[in-house]
């Protein structure tokens, strides 16, 4: 094997070692603020959408001949102007103009004369969109209802270059972006957040609550959640619902506002599932902090890895108020019959672990291509030796 390319298989695999090395040293995740974990249900987006016209296009736009829909289009633009031609299908050319869909996300706390983002998508065979302009298009929502007007130049991010049958193009540019291009004329949505208990007994009484919806379900962190929220606001102020749901009480009078902002700022641990992510297209490999393996031998061609895992009873120091507890010891050996493939010589024996990361590193220290990992971890899965979720992608 040539030097330098041993030497980026030992970075690519160092990568994913180094992400579990971390792990020796840090909790199994990071806090969070709760404003990053859950949303409060009734904070919705509304979906918009219309048909437009961009124009001054560089002659990249939609062929007379093969997008009729363009020149009907552009027809009824000029009618409605006031301006009549004669013979549209021989006087008007649309390879400077493009039919486009535009799309555009409404919170459902914005009012009338907010501007949002909007994107146009072309729908016929316009190569291009870069330098044009959208023209006053109506969007609507679900209910087929006008709620806003977008118009503006259109960005997109990339450029379109032809010339004597030869074509350079950077990034797609038969989409764009119109910042601010859109203005809400009406509220879209209903933006209240909170509802009546549904646990209470008598729901004409009911406190008025806010439900939090996890954006990863999981029983744990809604947990968590929970007591983080009680330990702040006091007993009885949160209640894990299920994994998905945590249900805040707001206090008679509280300032809304407030209380959200307040409650956003707390931080909670999120758990984290055991998981190993494979992308066998880029042979990429990332493997979770949790991730454990059950005492295994591994052979893949010639090279040999060895995990045995021992209890080891540790013992609280006097008077601390301790308690005994078994721990798990892993020893992993790496053998290679025959020269090693690494510069430093034979392999040594590896730091104590349970982990998987532990694995990796010793396979890494053999210069273990990572396609060559993703076969060995696919086969510990099917052995029943891998506690973890793998997803292969």
């Amino acid at each position: 094997m040539r030097r330098g390319s041993h030497k980026l298989l030992r970075l690519s695999v160092a990568l994913i070692v180094s992400w579990g090395l971390l792990g020796g040293t840090v909790p199994s995740a990071s806090a969070a603020r709760i404003k990053d974990i859950a949303t409060i249900q009734g904070m919705t987006k509304a979906q918009l959408f219309g048909y437009g016209l961009v124009v001054g296009l560089n002659g990249t736009g939609d062929r007379t001949t093969s997008v009729g829909v363009t020149q009907q289009s552009l027809e009824n633009v000029l009618r409605n102007m006031g301006i009549t031609v004669d013979d549209p299908r021989t006087q008007l050319r649309t390879e400077n103009v493009a039919s486009v869909l535009v799309t555009a996300e409404v919170s459902s706390f914005l009012r009338a004369g907010s501007r949002v983002d909007v994107l146009v998508s072309a729908i016929g065979d316009a190569r291009s969109l870069e330098g044009g302009t959208l023209l006053l298009t109506n969007l609507m929502d679900v209910n087929g209802n006008v709620v806003a007007t977008a118009q503006g130049p259109v960005a997109t991010g990339g450029v379109l270059v032809e010339a004597a049958g030869s074509r350079f193009r950077r990034n797609y540019v038969a989409t764009g972006r119109v910042p601010n291009g859109a203005q809400l004329l009406q509220s879209v949505g209903d933006p209240t957040i909170t509802v009546p208990d549904p646990a209470a007994a008598d729901p004409t009484n009911a406190p008025e609550v806010l439900l939090y919806g996890l954006r990863h379900p999981d029983f744990t962190t809604a947990a968590r959640m929970a007591a983080v929220i009680n330990a702040q606001l006091g007993a009885g102020t949160a209640l894990a619902l299920d994994a998905a749901t945590v249900r805040v009480v707001v206090p008679s009078g509280a300032d809304l506002v407030s209380f959200i902002s307040n409650l956003e700022a707390l931080e909670v641990t999120p758990d984290q599932r055991a998981k190993v992510v494979v992308d066998e297209r880029t042979g990429t490999v990332v493997i979770g902090q949790n991730v454990r393996i059950s005492s295994i031998a591994v052979t893949h061609q010639n090279l040999s890895v060895q995990v045995v895992t021992r209890p080891i009873i540790s013992q609280p120091a006097p008077f601390s108020g301790g308690r005994t507890v078994v721990v798990p010891e892993a020893e992993i050996t790496v053998t290679q019959p025959g020269p090693a493939l690494t510069e430093g010589g034979p392999m040594q024996l590896l730091p104590e672990g349970t982990t998987l990361n532990e694995l990796v590193q010793g396979l890494n220290a053999l210069g273990v291509a990572p396609r060559d990992l993703i076969t060995i971890l696919q086969l510990i899965k099917e052995a029943g030796a891998l506690q973890a979720e793998l997803e292969i992608r």
